[in-house]
């Protein structure tokens, strides 16, 4: 999902982790899980879940204990929940499949989205459809009167990130579901970076379609979920068969599905301990690093963020050439490289960030096998190398 990020300076495979944002590893119970799924020949659970015999029957139910995890995070009805191959799925079966249920119309969403939702919404803008991308402050997030401002008899759907990739700032969610509503409007939110570290129970965020990606929360890389509120219209990407209650054709990839509802299990059993401490580390982490390097910015709310995500500038420097001179430390900067030409973060420079510090920024992201050491020895290398180059 996270497009952002560039490992190519991971050189070392021992070196402190710290770009959780981007992909997380898999959970011990997740990877326990999993085995008895790909196991090989006949010892293995491979049966398909619309089979009539035990192994089809089987799968269902194991299918369906998933769809129930997946559904007891998010506060949600299991019925609710469609399996998917992506994050980035996801966010297309919400907004597409909305979109073909009207003949044309309005969406609303901001400049800050994901690739998934602003790439989906311009190809819907070339189909007729009116979009409106609302801009940011400087701390990264939607005024809910611009989205008030903005609504209209024709807005169908409003899509907003309950949290940014980069900065990790949380959105006004509950307060903008609620003025979509008002103008009878869905509410989508993509939720792939802060399921599991913050509260995305549907309830209270408002939402009538949710996002969930497997890899941000400990889970394989190619699984997803998209919560849908019952009663909502929603035309499927794939047609076939009637899996996923007609929402989703093809045969669900059992294994996978199984990972994700485990680690939804964990998720919720687990976040109110791994949260607080997360915050720590990452406080702790900032607090060394301006602490060695004067001038250091931080990028994005001081408050309202992930517990877990620091994106701070580091004053004289380019943030890609830090990172190559830290092979210590695998993380992410907030610029994309295209045929070696650095360009400033889009996110960054929304939030109006100059040219010299959007380049100079990095994203820290901390996760659940984060140790106190590492954010020290993280600290003191990153210190060390801007130094160097400053």
């Amino acid at each position: 999902m996270d497009s952002t990020r560039h490992l190519c300076y991971t050189r070392v495979m021992d070196a402190i982790y710290l770009d959780y944002n981007a992909t997380t590893p898999l959970d011990p119970a997740v990877s326990e899980a999993l085995r008895p799924y790909l196991a090989p020949g006949l010892a293995g659970r491979f049966g398909n879940p619309s089979s009539a015999h035990e192994r089809g029957h089987a799968a269902h139910e194991a299918l369906a204990e998933a769809r129930s995890q997946v559904a007891q995070l998010l506060g949600c009805a299991p019925p609710e929940v469609v399996f998917t191959a992506s994050g980035s799925e996801a966010d297309n079966l919400a907004i597409k499949g909305v979109a073909a249920t009207h003949a044309v119309g309005h969406i609303i969403t901001s400049v800050v989205e994901h690739p998934a939702v602003l790439n989906t919404c311009r190809s819907l803008e070339r189909r007729g459809w009116r979009v409106t991308y609302l801009p940011v402050g400087g701390d990264g997030r939607v005024d809910p009167a611009a989205v008030e401002r903005a609504l209209c008899d024709e807005t169908a759907l409003v899509s907003i990130m309950h949290a940014n990739n980069e900065t990790g700032a949380l959105q006004p969610i509950a307060e903008i579901a609620a003025l979509a509503h008002r103008r009878g409007a869905l509410m989508h939110s993509d939720t792939a970076q802060s399921v599991g570290k913050v509260d995305t129970q549907v309830t209270a965020l408002g939402v009538d379609l949710l996002t969930v990606a497997g890899h941000k929360l400990y889970a394989p890389k190619g699984v997803g979920a998209l919560y849908v509120r019952q009663g909502v219209a929603l035309e499927p990407l794939v047609h076939g068969a009637g899996q996923e209650g007609g929402r989703r054709a093809g045969t669900e990839n059992v294994p996978y599905i199984v990972a994700l509802g485990t680690a939804c299990r964990v998720a919720a059993e687990t976040m109110a301990v791994y949260a607080p401490r997360l915050q720590e580390l990452r406080d702790r982490l900032q607090a060394r690093l301006e602490a060695a390097v004067p001038g250091l910015a931080l990028n994005g709310p001081a408050v309202e963020r992930l517990p877990n995500t620091l994106n701070v500038s580091f004053p004289g420097v380019d943030g890609e050439a830090l990172l190559a001179a830290t092979p210590a430390v695998a993380a992410s900067t907030g610029s994309a490289c295209h045929s070696g030409c650095n360009e400033p973060s889009a996110v960054l420079t929304a939030m109006g960030l100059g040219r010299e510090r959007a380049l100079g920024a990095l994203r820290l992201s901390l996760g659940k096998f984060t140790l106190e050491e590492d954010v020290e020895r993280a600290a003191a290398a990153l210190a060390a190398s801007w130094r160097r180059l400053a």
